[in-house]
């Protein structure tokens, strides 16, 4: 092999070896920025059929409603707790910052942060559901599925 073809081997390795790397490195950086979608159903008893529950350190989404008589407000301070339910479950979420307007028991909240322990929540930010036409597609199915009208008592 002569060394024009050996050259242009190399250079073909080198770049290969490069693109190779930085779809790693891109991918690696995508996997952790993603927030998945969980209902609290879905926290306590895991995703799918697979039962895949999220890990206590993992960033994720949580739709659900908000409980009455669950919101605590400190006096002193942006903090705030309450519960989300649906039909299958309730978690708890800590917040520490201004309420979206739309924000009141009985509501249908977004909260996005990461899971603090098995059923806590530390949300960075919380978002008010307000018009079904703005809903995400995965959080409108979860939410035709898991908040049936009139289903009683939540269970904890």
């Amino acid at each position: 092999m002569n060394s024009r073809r050996k050259t242009r081997l190399w250079l073909a390795i080198a770049v290969l070896l490069g693109i190779g790397l930085t779809t790693v490195l891109v991918l690696y950086a995508l996997r952790s920025n993603i927030d998945l979608f969980y209902t609290p159903g879905e926290v306590i008893y895991g995703k799918n059929e697979d039962g895949r529950k999220p890990e206590v350190g993992q960033r994720l989404r949580i739709g659900g409603m908000v409980m009455p008589g669950s919101v605590k407000r400190d006096s002193r301070s942006l903090k705030v707790t309450f519960k989300l339910y649906d039909a299958r479950g309730v978690v708890s979420v800590s917040y520490e910052g201004i309420l979206p307007d739309l924000f009141r028991e009985g509501q249908g909240v977004v909260a996005q942060g990461e899971l603090d322990a098995p059923l806590h929540i530390r949300a960075r930010e919380v978002l008010a559901k307000h018009d079904e036409n703005y809903t995400p597609p995965e959080v409108k199915q979860a939410m035709e599925e898991n908040h049936r009208p009139n289903s009683g008592e939540p269970r904890s």
